[in-house]
This record gives structure tokens, C-alpha cells and sequence, in this order.
């Protein structure tokens, strides 16, 4: 074969997207020009079934070796014409683009600068592709397992999923009982369905499922390995209840010392529960647990004369020696369903959240009016003598949504489909109450919302269009003082109760899975997917994929569609029983590596380890990349004193003859 190569350079119009900024026929003219360039053409869409054909046939009659496309991020589309390569004989890695799209037309407005600037693009992409050599992807085996974190309608949903299709899944979640904050609420919009009789099911069917081991009130401790073999380390907290033995029949909680003394989590603090508790009545596994920061016995050592929840209980589960457990097991593939936590209005003084006990929370006063809350279901506010029946009752919506004070500039999606569902239930248990929404916009995006959101309207709830900017006592009455934008004037509104629609934001634990798996985080402090549009359950880590409103803010049916759509995802996998890993990857010149160690502290996916060898006679360390750890990000050639780490397509001797023609054009 001549070793000379022949180069072939495509530049996309992108439609009118590069087209109307970049001259592209001058560019790919230029592009003719250049050495060992064979063919040099633009089209419309390089993308589309035609634009590939035409790679395709000048590989085969122009006996094209190398290929050049001019468009946009190899991040959209390098797979794309990888796979055209492959399919007409040609290795995939032979394969270099030029980003004339993000990087020229995108960001420039005038057009001769940003031919310019293609020219160079496509000059230095032509210089490199010329020196790629060939790569081949290497394959290896799929553990038939995989791991859920986090036991919400997201998790759950994506576990019995994977395990209808046969596979061992095991799910992990750190409180006492699956079912998250789906779990809290009454109703679920815009069906008004109850929320426990659609969610309960689910939550037995992962509890009852073959396939799936469930561990709540667990946590990951650590996960190694790469796809289709990860090598998970999972700490089952000592619950100081024999789970095997436990019946759930709540002796133990009413024997308890401090029953009725410490406030309920999932009751939003508005109901009280005993040191040994089962969390809800609906709860999956239905096993008390021992809150070890609270118990007497636990804290202080002793409980009275002893433990009474030891006597009360029968079935003789209590064992105050149990220690953690830490359980190991492999897995192919994992889902991230961590979900989310509710903005802390009390970061919004104005609103006097800390200050007043009838400014609560949407989320509280889903717990006042369900059946199974502190209340029966009656919408009480205050104690004793001072408790009161509210007749007059103001929402106010994004609260910690689109406000760029307290740093979170983005929608939550739920609020005002969530503030208008609970008015809605005020207006059915309290009839005389009067009901207002104070709001900036209503977004009623999803299917049936537009048309609850008229209906909420019909029934009397008041929607005023402004943004409260105080909240203060008068008397027995909060008074809200706000704007009427609409009316284009000032108001002063006293009312009994004042609901704040908290936004949704990341969990503050979600550095843990950050650090372990090497995920990324949007702005937002969400975690990023892979790609927005193309990729939305795809993590940058391979076999790592996102549900629910780990990756960001969205409601129930679309926390269901992505659950389905991340266990899909994990199906192709699995059933494949292969897959293929990362060929761009890093490779270490043994001859003249020093053994120094400084690319296996900076390896942030630990793919380099020191192996001795013996060199000339004398036994040395030298660094090694294990390949299917390695994700090519390069950190070890970069930071290599030696130069003996090089990342495979982007060696030094490809890489500076780009840097060496874009500094010759002027």
C-alpha cells in the first residue's frame, strides 16, 4: 500500500447553522488545495443517509485512507462518522473533525473572520489526521447484575424493569424504607390519585421481586471497576433489629421511653414518633428501626431499669449488639436514582419561615391533609386552645426557583402544579376557606395540567400575579405585602396560613456519588448527563446512567419515563453480555518511564498502577494503564515528566503539527 496518505475533507452547511456565517465552499476549495488531500466537497447535512453515502463511495473509488469532516462537535456526531467509516472497510479512528460549527459560525458574526478561522480548523485537523493510526476497541464480558441507589419512584420503577427482564438487581437505599418523597404526598396531580395506593404496590413488588435484593437503610461505600464490571462495597447500617425476626407489629414503639417525643421525618416534624420506629404505616420492608442518636440505651448506655422495647417485644427481634455490615458484590451497570431535597425557605427570611408556625411548607401541609398525617387529615394550625381552623390561605410559589439571590435561577417544574393540587384540597376540607396563589408565571406543561389549572380556577382559588417581598405579624394575622402586577398595584393581604411552594435542589450528599463514580455536575448542582438532547440518562461514565430528579427537577410521570428510559439503557447492556471500551486511551512508553508514580496519583479513574520489571538487568517500577479502567481524559500525558504517557490519537506527534500550521496562518 503507498504510504502516502489520501485525504478526503467534508464541510457541512449545517442548513443555514454554519452556512450563513462560514463561507463553505471556499472552505472546502482551501481544503482542496492542502497536501495529500484527494477529495475535498461540502453538502447540506454531512450528517443525513446522503451526506455519509458520499464518504462512503469516495472510500471506495478514490481509495480514500484518512477523512476530514468540517461541522460541529465531535461530542454530536464523531460516532456517527466513525460508524460511516467502519462500514465502508476504513478503521473508525482514521477519522478527525473539525468543529467549524460551536467554534466559528456559533461565536462570530462576521463572516470573512470566521471562514478564516474554518480555514485554519480544517488546515490543522488535515495536518493531524495524516498521522492517526489505526485503533481497535477491545471487548469485554457484562456482569449480569445491576445497581440502584436510591429507592424512590425513579429506582423502583427502574428495578422491576431490569428485573422483569431477568436480571439480578440489588437496590440500595439509605433510609429505613423505599418509596422516597413520593411516599409523603396525598394526591399527585393532575388525577388527584392517591398517591400511597399507586406508589405501595410498587414498593412490594421490589420488596416480594426474585430478582431484586433490596438494602435499605444502607449505604455505598465504594464503587471500583469500569463497565460491565463494577465492583461495588456497599455498609448495611445496623438497624439493632433482627429484620428476619421482626413481625412489624409496633409493641416495641409504644413501650418505648421516648414515645411521642421526637419529631417525625417523614411527618415533616409536624407529628412525633418513639426512638424505635417504623417510619410510615406503608412502609417497605415494614421493620422498626433503633434511631441510635436518640436511644437512651444507645446514647447514654442505660434506658430506666432497662430497655422496655426488648420486654414488649415477643418475637424477641431487638439486638442492641448488631454492628454494620459491609457486603460486596459485582455488578454491570448501574442507575443513579438519588433524587432530591426541598429548598430550605428559611434562607428566605422575608417570608418568615423560622419565625411563624402557619408559614409552612407545601410539602407539610401534604402531611396535614393526608389521611395518615399527625392530624387525621384535618388542616390545623398551632396547639391546644391555640389551634385554629384557617379560613383565609395564600400560596406563594418559587420559593428557591428562578431567584438568583439564593443562587437557584432555574425552574423546579412542580411547584405550581403542586400549589395549585393542594389549594384545590384546601378548598374540598375547608369549603369557607378563601384560597390565592401568588405567582410569577403558571407553567402547566404536561398532559392534563392546563386543564386542572382551569379547574383549580373555576373553583375559586384567586391566582394574583406578583412576588411577595414581605411576610410580618399583625395581631393573630400574617400579612403579606406584594405587588399586583396585573393590577399595577401595592397590596396588603392578612391571612391565617401562608404556604411557601419550595423549588427542588440537588441532595447535599450528592458529592458522595460524584466522587466514587468520577460524575460530573451541571450548574445547578444536578448531576450532568452525557449529552442534553441525545444522551439524557448517559453519564460521561461509562454503564453509569441517571433517573429521576437526580439529574433535575421534573414530576412524577417524567421521573416514571426516565426510570424506563435509564433501565433500558442498562438492558442493552446486560443482554448483550459484551461490550466494547474506550480505544482513544492512554499508553506508557515502559522504556522510558521513571517509575516516579506522579500519573498514578493524578489518574482521577485509578487506571495506572506501578508494575516492577526488569530493565536491562535491574528490576524497576514502571507505570502501566490498565485499559478497561482507562477513559482517555489524558491528566497522565499531561502531567507526565518523562512524555512517556501518551493518549492514543492525541500523541504529541499529532498534536503539534496542528499547533505549528495554525501558527504559519496568519
Amino acid at each position: 500500500m503507498n504510504n502516502k496518505p489520501k485525504i478526503g475533507v467534508y464541510v457541512c452547511h449545517c442548513g443555514m447553522n454554519i452556512a450563513k456565517t462560514v463561507d463553505v465552499e471556499a472552505v472546502s476549495e482551501f481544503a482542496s488545495r492542502l497536501p495529500y488531500v484527494k477529495v475535498a466537497r461540502n453538502y447540506s447535512y454531512m450528517c443525513s443517509d446522503p451526506g455519509q453515502q458520499l464518504i462512503k463511495e469516495d472510500i471506495k473509488n478514490e481509495g480514500l485512507t484518512r477523512v476530514v469532516v468540517a461541522s460541529c462537535s465531535p461530542r454530536m456526531h464523531e460516532n456517527t462518522f466513525r460508524k460511516t467509516l467502519a462500514a465502508a472497510g476504513l478503521n473508525p479512528y482514521y477519522l478527525e473533525m473539525a468543529n467549524i460549527r460551536e467554534h466559528c459560525s456559533w461565536v462570530h458574526e462576521n463572516r470573512e473572520e470566521a471562514t478564516a478561522k474554518a480555514k485554519k480548523l480544517v488546515y490543522a485537523a488535515v495536518a493531524k489526521v495524516r498521522l492517526l493510526e489505526p485503533l481497535e476497541e477491545k471487548e469485554v464480558e457484562v456482569e449480569p447484575s445491576a445497581l440502584i441507589v436510591g429507592g424512590g419512584i425513579a429506582g423502583i420503577q427502574a428495578a422491576l424493569d431490569i428485573a422483569a427482564a431477568g436480571f439480578k438487581v440489588y437496590m440500595v437505599e439509605k433510609t429505613p424504607s423505599v418509596g422516597g418523597k413520593m411516599s409523603q404526598l396525598d394526591k399527585t396531580f393532575p388525577t388527584l390519585d392517591c398517591s400511597a395506593c399507586i406508589l405501595t404496590p410498587k414498593m412490594v413488588d421490589v420488596a416480594s421481586h426474585p430478582n431484586i435484593e433490596l438494602m435499605t437503610y444502607s449505604q455505598v461505600e465504594d464503587i471500583t471497576g469500569y463497565v460491565g464490571n463494577f465492583n461495588v462495597k456497599v455498609r448495611k447500617k445496623a438497624r439493632y433489629v433482627d429484620i428476619n425476626k421482626c413481625t412489624g407489629c409496633g409493641a416495641c414503639a409504644q413501650e418505648c421511653r421516648l414515645a411521642g417525643t421526637i419529631p417525625s421525618e417523614f411527618n415533616m416534624g409536624l407529628g412525633k414518633r418513639a426512638a424505635i420506629y417504623l417510619p410510615f404505616p406503608q412502609a417497605v420492608p415494614a421493620k422498626y428501626t433503633i434511631d441510635k442518636e436518640r436511644c437512651l440505651f444507645l446514647t447514654r448506655g442505660k434506658c430506666g431499669k432497662g430497655p422496655k422495647c426488648i420486654e414488649a417485644c415477643a418475637a424477641g427481634a431487638i439486638n442492641f449488639e448488631q454492628q454494620d455490615e459491609i457486603v460486596e458484590f459485582k455488578v454491570g451497570t448501574i442507575i443513579i436514582a438519588t433524587g432530591y431535597e426541598l429548598f430550605d425557605p428559611a434562607k428566605k427570611p422575608e417570608y418568615g419561615y423560622a419565625d411563624y408556625d402557619n408559614v409552612i411548607t407545601g410539602l407539610e401541609l401534604e402531611r396535614l391533609v393526608a389521611a395518615s398525617g399527625p392530624t387525621g387529615g384535618e388542616i390545623v394550625i398551632g396547639k391546644g386552645e391555640k389551634a385554629i381552623v384557617p379560613k383565609e390561605v395564600a400560596f406563594i410559589s418559587c420559593v428557591g426557583s428562578r431567584d438568583e439571590s439564593v443562587g437557584k435561577p432555574y425552574c423546579s417544574r412542580v411547584c405550581c402544579m403542586y400549589s395549585a393540587k393542594l389549594a384545590h384540597l384546601v378548598t374540598e376540607k375547608l369549603p369557607d376557606a378563601n384560597v390565592r396563589i401568588y405567582y410569577m408565571d403558571v407553567r402547566a406543561f404536561g398532559k392534563g395540567y392546563e386543564e386542572f389549572y382551569d379547574r383549580v380556577r373555576r373553583e375559586g382559588v384567586r391566582y394574583i400575579r406578583g412576588n411577595p417581598s414581605e411576610i410580618f405579624k399583625r395581631g393573630d394575622k400574617l400579612v403579606i405585602k406584594a405587588e399586583d402586577t396585573l393590577a399595577g398595584r401595592t397590596l396588603e393581604d392578612e391571612v391565617d396560613l401562608v404556604v411557601l411552594a419550595t423549588g427542588l435542589e440537588p441532595r447535599q450528599d450528592a458529592r458522595e456519588i460524584i466522587d466514587i463514580l468520577k460524575l460530573s455536575q451541571s450548574a445547578d448542582g444536578f448531576y450532568l448527563e452525557a449529552h442534553p438532547k441525545l444522551a439524557p440518562v448517559d453519564t460521561a461514565t461509562d454503564g453509569v446512567y441517571l433517573a429521576g430528579c437526580a439529574q433535575g427537577p421534573k414530576d412524577i410521570p417524567d421521573t416514571v419515563a426516565q426510570a424506563k428510559g435509564a433501565a433500558s439503557s442498562a438492558l442493552i447492556l446486560l443482554s448483550s453480555g459484551k461490550v466494547k471500551v474506550q480505544a482513544q486511551i492512554s499508553n506508557i512508553n515502559e522504556a522510558t518511564c521513571r517509575g516516579c508514580g506522579y500519573c498514578v496519583e493524578i489518574c482521577p479513574f485509578g487506571a495506572i498502577d506501578l508494575v516492577e520489571v526488569n530493565r536491562m538487568g535491574n528490576i524497576v517500577q514502571v507505570a502501566r494503564v490498565n485499559e478497561a479502567l482507562c477513559k482517555g481524559c489524558g491528566a497522565c500525558a499531561a502531567g507526565c515528566f518523562s512524555g512517556s504517557a501518551q493518549q492514543k490519537s492525541f500523541k504529541d506527534q499529532q498534536i503539534l503539527p496542528q499547533i505549528a500550521v495554525l501558527g504559519a496562518m496568519k
